[in-house]
C-alpha cells in the first residue's frame, strides 16, 4: 500500500480518522517523513489548509509536527499557485479558523508564494474582509506587491471589494502605487467597472496617471466599455481635459464597434466627441492628419468632418474600419488591444469566408506585433498559429461551401510563403536574444516558434506538385535559411527531429498537417539538414521517426532519411540501434543502406579493439555512434 498517497488523500479529503489510523502507531521520524513528503507538489498540510480542514490541520501540526512554513503547489480557479505557504493556502481560501491557528502556532502572516503573493494579497483578492482584518492586526505588511507590482490596494479595486478597499485607505496604503507596468489601482477600478471604489480612491488623493503603455484610468475604462466610469471623469474638467475626453468618447464608440457590437451607440459617441472638437466658443480640436492610408484597413480615411458620420450607418464595414483606425490611433501600435482587435475583426471575416481581408488583416497585426513587441512574444506566437489554423482549415475544406454559400478557396502559395517568412524572422531574432541571456536558458519559446514554422513549411510542401520552378526555388532557400541557423529547441531538437517527431504535431481545432512529415523532411535534407545531427538525449532524426509505428508517412521519411545518409545501424542514446523497428517497418531492407564503414565500425566496437588514438580523429565520433 502506497502510504504516502493514503495520508496525502485523507488531509486533502478531511478524514482524520483515516489519517490518525496510519499515523497514530508510527515512530515521530517516519510521521515526520511521511507529512513532508509531496504528492503533486503540495504536502498535506497545504492541502488540508486549503480545504479548511481545521481538525485535520491542527493533528498534523499539533501531534505531527508538520512544518507550518513549508509550501506547496495548489489549484485555484485552474491555476496553479507554486510555492504557497499553508497560511496562503488558508487565506485564498477564506477559511478564518484555520488562518488563526496557524498564526497561533507562528505561521509568518508575511511568507510568498513563488510570485511573492503574500496571505494578505490573497485574502484580499477572494473579498475574506474579515481574514484581512485580522491578518493586519497580526503584523501583515499591507503594501507588500507581488512580482508583478501589484498590490493589495490594487486588486481589493480590481476585484470590487468596497469594505476590504476602504479599510486599506484608512490604514494609510498608498493609493497612487504603481505596478511594474505602471497601473494604479484607479486603474484597475476603471478596468473593473468599479465606479464606487473609484470615488473612494480621488477622494483619498488618487491622481490620473498613465501607465507603460500610455494609458490614463479613463481611457482603460473606454477600452473596456465601461460608460458609467467615462460618464463620472469627463463631467469634471480640473480631472480630464478637452482632448482627453475626446479621446475617450472616440475609443469607446470603438469598443461599441467591435465588442459590443451597438452600431448606433457607437455612432452616438462619436458625434459627441466631434461635438466637442468643434465646440461653440472654444478653439477647434481637428483630428490629426492622416500622412497614408492602409492596404489592411482598405485605404480607409479617418472621417474629420461631423456632417460625414450620418453616412456611416449605411456602410457597417466602413464603420468597422473607422474603429480599428481610431482605436490605433489613440492607443498605438505597441498597446496589445490594437492588435488584438485587427485579428479579430480578420478572424469575423474568416467566417464569413472573406478569407483574402483576414489575412491582409491578420499580416498588418505580424508586423506591428514583430515591430512592437520582444522576440518570441507569446501574442506573436499566437499570431503565427493561428495562420496555420486557417491555412489548414482552407486546405482541408477547399472548393467546399461554407454555410453563407461561400467557397473556401485555394490558399495563395505567396501568402504562405509570406508568413513562413515572418516565422523564420522570429526565430532567428529569437536565437540571438536567447545567447545574449546568462545562465540557463529557457527554449521552450523557441521551441514552439520552430514547430509553427515547420507546419507552415509542411503546408508548403502540400503545395509543392503545383509549384513553379522559381516557387520551389524561392521556398526552399527559405528553408535553407531556417536549417543554417542550426536552431536547437527543447531537448535539444534540430529542425530536422521535429519534422521526423510525431510529438511535435500542433494542437488545434484544424491539425496544419500530421509529423512525421515525409515531404518536409526532403526539403530539409535537401537544403542541408544534418541526418545524424543527435538531440539531448543522444536519438537522431532516424530514432524518433522509427517510434512512430509502421504508418506510411513514417515508412516514406525513414527512407528518406535513409536515401540522405542516415546511419542504419547508430545507436540512441539508450544504446539501441533502429535495428529493433525494422520488425515494426519490415519492408524496409537494411542490407540497401549498410555500408562497408558502418560494418567495419560495428566490428571495433563489438570487440572492444582501441580506436582512440588509433584512427583519425574525424572517425572517433563515427565509430563511437556504432
Amino acid at each position: 500500500m502506497d502510504f504516502k498517497n493514503v495520508i496525502f488523500n485523507a488531509a486533502r479529503d478531511g478524514k482524520l480518522r483515516r489519517l490518525k489510523a496510519f499515523l497514530d502507531h508510527r515512530s515521530p521520524h517516519e510521521v515526520m517523513m511521511l507529512v513532508l513528503t509531496k504528492t503533486n507538489g503540495a504536502t498535506p498540510l497545504v492541502m488540508a489548509c486549503r480545504n479548511g480542514h481545521q481538525e485535520v490541520v491542527e493533528y498534523l501540526v499539533d501531534r505531527c509536527n508538520a512544518d507550518i512554513e513549508q509550501p506547496g503547489s495548489v489549484v485555484f480557479d485552474g491555476e496553479t499557485i507554486e510555492a504557497a505557504p499553508p497560511l496562503w493556502c488558508a487565506a485564498a481560501a477564506g477559511h478564518f479558523s484555520v488562518v488563526r491557528f496557524l498564526v497561533k502556532r507562528g505561521a509568518n502572516v508575511n511568507s510568498t508564494t513563488r510570485t511573492n503573493s503574500t496571505p494578505l494579497r490573497a485574502a484580499c483578492f477572494d473579498g475574506h474582509f474579515e481574514i484581512v482584518k485580522f491578518l493586519i492586526e497580526q503584523g501583515a505588511d499591507i503594501e507588500v506587491s507581488n512580482r508583478h507590482g501589484h498590490t493589495c490596494l490594487m486588486i481589493a479595486c480590481y476585484k470590487g471589494h468596497y469594505r476590504i478597499a476602504q479599510y486599506l485607505l484608512c490604514l494609510g496604503a498608498n493609493v497612487n502605487m504603481k505596478s511594474v507596468k505602471g497601473n494604479t489601482a484607479l486603474h484597475d477600478c476603471a478596468e473593473s467597472g468599479s465606479l464606487d471604489i473609484l470615488k473612494m480612491l480621488l477622494v483619498h488623493g488618487a491622481t490620473m496617471d498613465v501607465d507603460s503603455y500610455g494609458m490614463t484610468p479613463l481611457l482603460a475604462a473606454s477600452v473596456t466599455g465601461h460608460t458609467h466610469i467615462v460618464e463620472y471623469l469627463i463631467q469634471y474638467p480640473e480631472l480630464v481635459t478637452r482632448q482627453e475626453s475626446i479621446d475617450a468618447l472616440e475609443l469607446l464608440g470603438a469598443t461599441f464597434v467591435d465588442k459590443k457590437r451597438d452600431m448606433f451607440g457607437a455612432l452616438e459617441l462619436w458625434k459627441r466627441a466631434m461635438s466637442i472638437r468643434f465646440q461653440d466658443g472654444l478653439p477647434p480640436i481637428p483630428k490629426p492628419t492622416q500622412l497614408y492610408t492602409v492596404e489592411a484597413y482598405e485605404h480607409t480615411r479617418e472621417i474629420r468632418a461631423p456632417e460625414e458620420l450620418d453616412d456611416l450607418l449605411a456602410d457597417p464595414d466602413e464603420m468597422r474600419m473607422q474603429a480599428l483606425l481610431i482605436r490605433e490611433r489613440i492607443l498605438g501600435p505597441a498597446h496589445p488591444d490594437t492588435s488584438y482587435y485587427i485579428r479579430y475583426r480578420g478572424a469575423v471575416y474568416a467566417d464569413a469566408g472573406k478569407f483574402s481581408r483576414c489575412v491582409t488583416l491578420w499580416t498588418y497585426a505580424l508586423d506591428m506585433q514583430q515591430t512592437m513587441l520582444e522576440p518570441l512574444n507569446p501574442m506573436t506566437q499566437s499570431s503565427l498559429f493561428s495562420f496555420t489554423e486557417l491555412f489548414s482549415f482552407m486546405m482541408g475544406e477547399e472548393g467546399r461551401a461554407n454555410s453563407r454559400g461561400r467557397r473556401v478557396p485555394p490558399v495563395a502559395f505567396q501568402d504562405i510563403m509570406c508568413v513562413l517568412k515572418k516565422a523564420v524572422d522570429e526565430v532567428t531574432i529569437g536565437v540571438a536574444a536567447l545567447e545574449k541571456l546568462p545562465g540557463d536558458r529557457d527554449p521552450s519559446h523557441l521551441h514552439r516558434v520552430l514547430v509553427i514554422a515547420l507546419h507552415l513549411a509542411c503546408l508548403l510542401g502540400r503545395l509543392e506538385p503545383n509549384l513553379m520552378p522559381e516557387q520551389r526555388h524561392s521556398a526552399l532557400k527559405l528553408l535553407y535559411s531556417l536549417v543554417s541557423l542550426k536552431v536547437r529547441g527543447r531537448g535539444g531538437q534540430t529542425a530536422l527531429h521535429i519534422a521526423c517527431s510525431s510529438d511535435a504535431t500542433l494542437v488545434g481545432r484544424y491539425p496544419a498537417c500530421r509529423f512525421p512529415s515525409a515531404s518536409l523532411v526532403g526539403m530539409l535534407l535537401t537544403v542541408g539538414a544534418d541526418p545524424n545531427e543527435r538531440d539531448d538525449a543522444g536519438n537522431m532524426p532516424l530514432h524518433l521517426a522509427g517510434k512512430t509505428g509502421p504508418y506510411q508517412s513514417a515508412v516514406q521519411v525513414i527512407r528518406t532519411l535513409l536515401q540522405h545518409g542516415a546511419h542504419i545501424d547508430a545507436i540512441d542514446g539508450d544504446g539501441t540501434t533502429f535495428w529493433p523497428h525494422l520488425k515494426v517497418h519490415h519492408n524496409i531492407n537494411h542490407l540497401q543502406y549498410t555500408k562497408l564503414s558502418c560494418l567495419a565500425a560495428k566490428v571495433i566496437r563489438r570487440y572492444n579493439i582501441p580506436y582512440v588514438g588509433s584512427i583519425p580523429a574525424t572517425l572517433v565520433d563515427f565509430v563511437t555512434q556504432h
